[in-house]
C-alpha cells in the first residue's frame, strides 16, 4: 500500500491482511474460498456474530494492533464488536470546514481521484470502469461525463461514519444488490469490484457544486450500509449521512464537469500512485464559480 498524507509524509506498507487477500484473489485455492466469502449470506452471518457480547472481547487487542486511540471517542467500553465499530468520535476531533464554497471529504479514508473520460470511462489502477456500469443507469451516467470520480477507501482502522459534503436536497436512495468483495487493491487488480459489490447511492442537488452523486459500497464482511435518511430531504454539510458496520468499505463521489476544482495535491498524489489520507470534514476542493469571481474581481 502506498499512502501519503496532506503534509507529504509517505507510508508504504504490506500487512498480514494484505498478504492473505492477495492469496485469496490470485491463487487457485484462494479463489475457491473466495466464491463463498463474497456471498451476501456470509457477511450477514458474520454481522450476527459480531453483534454478540462475546465478540467485544476482541476489541482491546484490535484497537492496540491498529493504533486506534479510543480516548478520541465518546465511549471506551463496548457491548459488542459492532458497537465498537460504530463508535462515535468526539465532534471536536472532526471539525467540518463550513465555508460555503468549500467541498469537504465525506469520511475518513484513503482517497484517489479519477477523471471520467468523454466515453464515461475511468480507471482505478489497471481496472477500467464506466459510470453506467457503476450506476446501472446510462442516462444518469451521462451527467458525469468529463467530471470526476472520487474513491474514498476505508480500512478497518478508519472512523466508519460519513457525512453530507455540502448543503442541498437529497433524492431517495437507490440500492443495487451485489456481492461483497474486499475493497483492498488486491481485489481491484483481479475483479471490477465497484460494479460487482452491493452499493447504495443518492443524488445531492446543491447550489454551489451541481448535483453530486454520493455512493456507499459494501465490502467483505460488511453486511450492512446504514443510511439514516432513505427518502428525499433537505440536508446540511457535515450532517451525518450514515455508517458502515465491520470491515473495509468505500464511499464514492461523482462530480459533474466544470463544477469543482479538486485540490491539486489530491490529483498529483493519485497520478503518482498514492492514495491520500483524508479526514471527514476537511477541504478537498472548491466551487469553480467562486474561483471565477475571485479572478474577475
Amino acid at each position: 500500500m502506498k499512502y501519503i498524507d496532506r503534509k507529504g509524509n509517505i507510508t508504504i506498507e504490506e500487512n498480514s491482511q494484505d498478504k492473505l487477500l492477495r492469496h485469496l484473489y490470485n491463487d487457485r485455492g484462494g479463489r475457491l474460498c473466495l466464491k463463498l466469502l463474497i456471498r451476501p449470506f456470509v457477511s450477514k452471518a458474520a454481522g450476527i456474530v459480531l453483534n454478540t457480547r462475546l465478540s467485544a472481547r476482541f476489541v482491546p487487542d484490535f484497537a492496540e494492533h491498529n493504533k486506534i486511540d479510543l480516548s478520541l471517542y465518546e465511549k471506551q467500553n463496548f457491548s459488542s464488536w459492532n458497537d465498537f465499530f460504530k463508535r462515535r468520535i468526539r465532534k471536536e476531533e472532526r471539525p467540518i470546514d463550513m465555508r460555503e464554497n468549500i467541498l469537504v471529504s465525506p469520511c475518513d479514508g484513503k482517497l484517489s481521484v479519477h477523471r471520467i473520460s468523454s466515453d464515461s470511462r475511468f480507471n482505478i489502477k489497471d481496472t477500467e470502469y464506466t459510470v453506467g456500469q457503476l450506476l446501472k443507469n446510462e442516462q444518469l451516467a451521462r451527467r458525469y461525463t468529463d467530471g470526476y470520480a472520487l474513491i474514498f477507501r476505508l480500512t478497518v482502522d478508519d472512523y466508519h461514519h460519513y457525512c453530507y459534503v455540502a448543503d442541498g436536497r437529497k433524492s431517495e436512495n437507490v440500492t443495487l444488490p451485489g456481492v461483497f468483495h474486499t475493497v483492498n487493491p488486491a481485489a481491484n487488480d483481479v475483479y471490477p469490484i465497484y460494479k460487482e459489490n452491493a452499493r447504495e447511492y443518492c443524488l445531492l442537488k446543491t447550489e454551489k457544486f451541481g448535483t453530486i452523486l454520493m455512493m456507499e459500497v459494501g465490502a467483505m464482511m460488511v453486511g450492512k450500509i446504514s443510511n439514516l435518511q432513505k427518502k428525499t430531504a433537505t440536508v446540511k454539510k457535515g450532517q451525518e449521512k450514515g455508517n458502515f458496520e465491520f470491515g473495509g468499505s468505500t464511499v464514492i463521489l461523482l462530480l459533474q464537469p466544470g463544477k469543482v476544482r479538486i485540490d491539486y495535491d489530491l490529483l498529483d498524489n493519485t497520478e503518482e500512485g498514492y492514495e491520500t489520507i483524508v479526514k471527514m470534514g476537511e477541504r478537498i476542493g472548491e466551487c469553480k464559480k467562486a474561483l471565477r469571481f475571485v479572478k474577475n474581481s
